[in-house]
C-alpha cells in the first residue's frame, strides 16, 4: 500500500469518508422503515417478502418491529432475498442469498420459493414486500423457454454497453415471470404494501427493482426498442418473448393491483442531504453538482474536474453529486462507474493541491465480481497521479482499459466498507480547502 505524502491529503480523505457515511446512516432501514410498517388488524396473518441488497437488514427491522407487537410464528411468516453476503440474521422469517449484479442458480431456486408461497397468501393477509434495488437481478425467473444462462448473457451485454438502469429495467420486465407486477399477480386478490428504498434517479417505483409488486408503466415495444438501441443479441428464445402479445406485464389499473398500495420510503435524497449537512458541519461550504446525475462516468468527471479547478480561492469546499453514472465497457479491465469516475477525475485534476476525494456506492459494491467484500468506490488526493507514476502505473491507459480497481488496489486507495445493507445510490464527494 502507498500512502498519501502529505497531512492535508489524509485530512481531506477522512472528512470525504465522513461525509460519505453519514449518507449511509441516514438511509440504514432501522431509521426510515418502521414508521412506515402497517399494523395488521386483529388476529391477521402478516406475510412480508423482501427482495434486494437490502432486503435482510429491511426483514430485519420489520420482524424485531412486529415481534415487539406480540406477532409469533401463528401471525408471522415470510421470505427474504438478498444479495450474496447481505443477508441478515431473523428469528422468525426466512433468508436466502442470490447473486448481483448477473443473476444465478440461487437465485433461480430463491425466486421459485418466493413466488410459490405468494401463490398460497390468504385474501385475508397483510402482505409487506420490502423492495431495494438489487432485486432485479436477485428475483430470477425467465418467461417462456428462456434459460438462465441466456438471461445471464444479456445481463452482461446491457452492463458492458452500459445501458441505463432504466433501460435495463424496462427489458427486464418483459422476460421475466415476477418482475413487473407479475408478483402482485400471484397473490390471490391479497392486501400488499410495498414499502421501497429507492435507488433510482426520479424515484419511479415501477423502476426500483424492476417493480415486482408494481403496474409496470412500460411496454413492450420500449422493451424492444431497447434491444435495438444499444444493439443487443439476446438469445432467440428472448425475442421470442419479446415478440409475444401475451408477454406484456400487468399495467396500471389490473385487477391484480386492486388492493395494493406503495411507499418510497427512503430515496437518494435523504442520503444526499445528510452528506449536505455532514460537509457543513466539518467546516465546507457546500456546492451542488447535482443529486441524480445520469451519463458516462469519466464524461461527467471531466466536467466535475474542471468545476473544482475553476472554482475561486478563499474557502473550504465541498462539491457534492448523487445519481447513478454508467461506464460502456471497451477494455478488458474491472472497475465500476464510482472507480472510474475516480480514476477520470485523478487525471482531469492533474495533481491540483488540497483537493481530495471519495466516489462511492451507499450499497458497499461498486462493480466488482459478487462478492461481498468488492469495493464500493476509491479515494484521489492531490498525489494520486505522482504516486501512481512511481508505482509504474500508466492511468490514462489503464482507464482506457476500464481497469480502475487494479489502479486503484496498488495505491491502497480503494473504498471497501463491506456490505452495508442498504442501497440508495451513488454519493461523490470532492473537497477543496482554502488557503489558511
Amino acid at each position: 500500500m502507498i500512502a498519501p505524502s502529505s497531512e492535508t491529503a489524509a485530512r481531506l480523505r477522512a472528512d470525504a469518508r465522513r461525509v460519505v457515511e453519514a449518507a449511509i446512516d441516514a438511509v440504514k432501514p432501522s431509521i426510515f422503515l418502521p414508521p412506515h410498517l402497517p399494523r395488521p388488524r386483529a388476529g391477521q396473518r402478516v406475510v412480508i417478502f423482501a427482495a434486494g441488497k437490502a432486503a435482510g437488514s429491511m426483514a430485519e427491522t420489520a420482524e424485531a418491529h412486529y415481534r415487539a407487537l406480540g406477532l409469533g410464528p401463528d401471525r408471522l411468516s415470510g421470505l427474504a432475498i438478498a444479495r450474496h453476503g447481505y443477508g441478515r440474521p431473523l428469528a422468525i422469517l426466512d433468508a436466502m442469498e442470490a447473486g448481483h449484479p448477473v443473476p444465478d442458480e440461487a437465485g433461480l431456486s430463491a425466486s421459485a420459493e418466493m413466488m410459490r408461497r405468494a401463490q398460497v397468501v390468504s385474501p385475508d393477509d397483510l402482505v409487506i414486500f420490502l423492495l431495494s434495488g438489487g432485486a432485479s437481478a436477485n428475483l430470477v425467473a425467465p418467461l417462456g423457454a428462456i434459460t438462465l444462462a441466456e438471461k445471464q448473457d444479456l445481463t452482461r451485454q446491457m452492463l458492458r454497453a452500459g445501458v441505463p438502469i432504466g433501460e435495463i429495467n424496462t427489458l427486464r420486465k418483459h422476460i421475466s415471470r415476477v418482475k413487473g407486477g407479475r408478483l402482485a399477480a400471484l397473490m390471490q386478490g391479497a392486501e400488499i404494501v410495498t414499502l421501497a428504498l429507492s435507488d433510482v434517479p426520479g424515484d419511479e417505483l415501477s423502476l426500483i427493482g424492476s417493480g415486482p409488486t408494481i403496474p409496470d408503466p412500460s411496454t413492450l415495444e420500449q422493451a424492444r426498442a431497447v434491444v435495438a438501441r444499444h444493439r443487443l443479441r439476446p438469445a432467440a428464445s428472448i425475442l421470442a418473448v419479446l415478440d409475444d402479445p401475451g408477454s406484456e406485464s400487468p399495467k396500471p389499473g389490473d385487477a391484480c393491483f386492486a388492493r395494493s398500495r406503495a411507499i418510497v420510503a427512503a430515496k437518494p435524497a435523504d442520503a444526499w442531504h445528510a452528506a449536505w449537512k455532514k460537509a457543513e458541519s466539518l467546516g465546507y461550504r457546500v456546492v451542488d453538482l447535482g443529486h441524480a446525475l445520469e451519463g458516462e462516468a469519466r464524461e461527467i468527471a471531466a466536467a466535475h474536474a474542471r468545476r473544482a479547478l475553476e472554482a475561486a480561492p478563499g474557502e473550504n469546499l465541498a462539491f457534492l453529486s448523487g445519481g447513478e453514472l454508467t461506464v460502456t465497457i471497451k477494455g478488458k479491465g474491472r472497475g465500476g462507474p464510482n472507480q472510474e469516475y475516480a480514476m477520470a477525475l485523478a487525471l482531469g485534476l492533474r495533481g491540483a493541491a488540497g483537493i481530495a476525494a471519495l466516489a462511492a456506492d451507499t450499497d458497499g459494491t461498486d462493480g466488482g465480481v459478487g462478492r461481498a467484500d468488492d469495493p464500493a468506490g476509491a479515494f484521489l488526493d492531490a498525489s494520486t497521479l505522482q504516486r501512481a507514476h512511481d508505482a509504474g502505473l500508466d492511468a490514462a491507459m489503464m482507464l482506457e482499459n476500464n481497469d480502475s480497481s487494479a489502479f486503484f488496489r496498488a495505491l491502497g486507495d480503494l473504498y471497501v466498507p463491506g456490505p452495508t445493507f442498504t442501497n440508495a445510490n451513488d454519493l461523490r464527494v470532492i473537497l477543496r480547502e482554502g488557503p489558511a
